[in-house]
């Protein structure tokens, strides 16, 4: 199975009249330049082995494929399960999803996952969910993981009752695109 994430890239293009600013290779008959798409394939996996997935069948599909980057650095999901945060969380009395990212170095240099990202939303209209900070789910690493090694950290994203697909971005550290997993919570 293979998972195609699409990459904006930007032209940078600031041709405005008395502004000073512009770009070696911007157009000169003051149009603005148009972004371009460039579309990168990181490689999917789904568990590997058959013990894997019969411990993963209650868990939705889609949201447990193993992203692998070309440094071969892996980000994983998986434990996914519904809760309603407490008075002391942020924000409080929300409903959401948990689940765990696991990070797995196996690149040959350390990576700054004190820097990873998390986006998620939800619904098929894509409604941007809040991260819910609580005693149990800090918001990420905070820690540099050396090559050979892994980490598991725990997340909630806000996800409605009435609501299922939710869409889970990760990005391992600054330097990565961020893996895209979708599928549906019970």
């Amino acid at each position: 199975m293979r998972r195609s994430t699409t990459v904006f890239i930007a032209a940078a293009a600031l041709l405005t009249a008395g502004t000073g600013c512009g770009s070696r290779n911007a157009p000169t008959d003051g149009s603005v330049a148009r972004a371009t798409t460039a579309t990168v394939t990181p490689t999917v996996e789904e568990p590997p082995t058959e013990d894997a997935a019969k411990d993963s069948s209650d868990t939705p599909s889609g949201l447990t494929d193993r992203v692998t980057y070309e440094n071969d650095v892996q980000v994983a999901l998986a434990k996914f399960a519904r809760g309603v945060s407490g008075e002391y969380a942020s924000p409080e009395n929300t409903p959401y999803v948990k689940f765990e990212i696991k990070i797995t170095n196996g690149s040959d240099g350390t990576i700054d996952t004190t820097s990873m990202t998390v986006n998620c939303q939800y619904g098929e209209e894509g409604q941007l969910s809040e991260t819910i900070f609580d005693e149990s789910h800090h918001g990420g690493a905070l820690t540099h993981l050396v090559a050979g090694r892994s980490i598991t950290v725990p997340f909630a994203c806000e996800l409605p009752k009435e609501q299922t697909v939710i869409q889970i971005e990760v990005a391992p550290d600054i330097e990565s695109e961020a893996a895209i997993f979708t599928g549906n919570v019970k």
